[in-house]
């Protein structure tokens, strides 16, 4: 019997001493974060990681050629935790550079070595496919991967960050140009009535890029009567690129619809 009363007091014991540390633990959890100071990324917000991102994109868009590209909208993802109490959201652009299939690596290396030293920009084989990664600072990330077979797409990622303002998913509209225009008339689409999509970097000397984007109808089977509007700089099935003077066209007809974009970088 005195062995079943030591055993019944030493469970008591230990339930008693697990419930007491857990709320130990609960209170130092408690007390950490209303009174530990927070890490560097989350002392800075996430309008103040705009400015980073913006520069980013424009360094990217600086370290490529003649390609074929264009900047994509913004997207902000809410939600991610900064600390157990409190939700924070990610801003993310990106960037899209169409290239012949089979070119994609040749990408990746020529934007890495185009990147500023200190990005520490490098490219390694991931799952069967080259990636690119790279720290553009203020805890900012770059990734460039490739998404299908020629369609490599770069990105800038500013983590989870305490959302405080809104930030546009859009820039405001923007007057389809006489690029698109022309485009839309060579294939018999008509101008769209409300204004375009446009998204927009800071270039690394000053001043923007950007691409402007419209939508059209059904896209027409073939592109070739874009070709007498400049000079050729992608030309596969469903997509074709052209250089217009300092802009660079690409239509794209591999979805439901056609769409069009046209692109000034920063030597531009």
């Amino acid at each position: 019997m005195s062995g079943g009363v030591r055993v019944g007091r030493g469970l008591r014991w230990l339930v008693v001493a697990t419930v007491a540390w857990g709320m130990l633990l609960a209170g130092l959890t408690w007390w950490s974060v209303r009174h530990d100071p927070p890490t560097v990324k989350e002392q800075r917000t996430l309008s103040q990681a705009v400015p980073v991102v913006e520069r980013a994109m424009g360094q990217l868009v600086a370290a490529l050629d003649d390609d074929a590209w264009k900047l994509t909208e913004s997207r902000v993802d809410r939600g991610c935790r900064l600390t157990p109490l409190s939700a924070g959201a990610v801003l993310t652009r990106g960037l899209e550079v169409p290239v012949a299939a089979g070119g994609e690596r040749a990408l990746l290396d020529r934007v890495a070595q185009r990147l500023p030293a200190g990005w520490r920009a490098g490219v390694a084989t991931e799952t069967g496919h080259p990636r690119l990664w790279a720290d553009a600072g203020e805890f900012v990330v770059i990734d460039g991967r490739v998404v299908a077979d020629g369609l490599v797409r770069f990105s800038a990622a500013t983590g989870c960050r305490p959302a405080d303002a809104e930030i546009a998913k859009l820039m405001p509209g923007y007057p389809v140009g006489p690029e698109l225009t022309a485009a839309l008339r060579a294939l018999g689409q008509a101008p769209p009535s409300d204004a375009a999509q446009v998204s927009a970097a800071v270039c690394p000397a000053g001043g923007l890029a950007r691409t402007v984007s419209v939508e059209a109808g059904r896209g027409p089977a073939s592109l070739a009567a874009l070709r007498p509007l400049g000079t050729v700089v992608l030309d596969r099935p469903g997509l074709y690129a052209y250089r217009s003077g300092p802009v660079v066209v690409l239509a794209d007809t591999t979805g439901d619809r056609l769409g069009l974009t046209a692109s000034t970088g920063c030597g531009d």
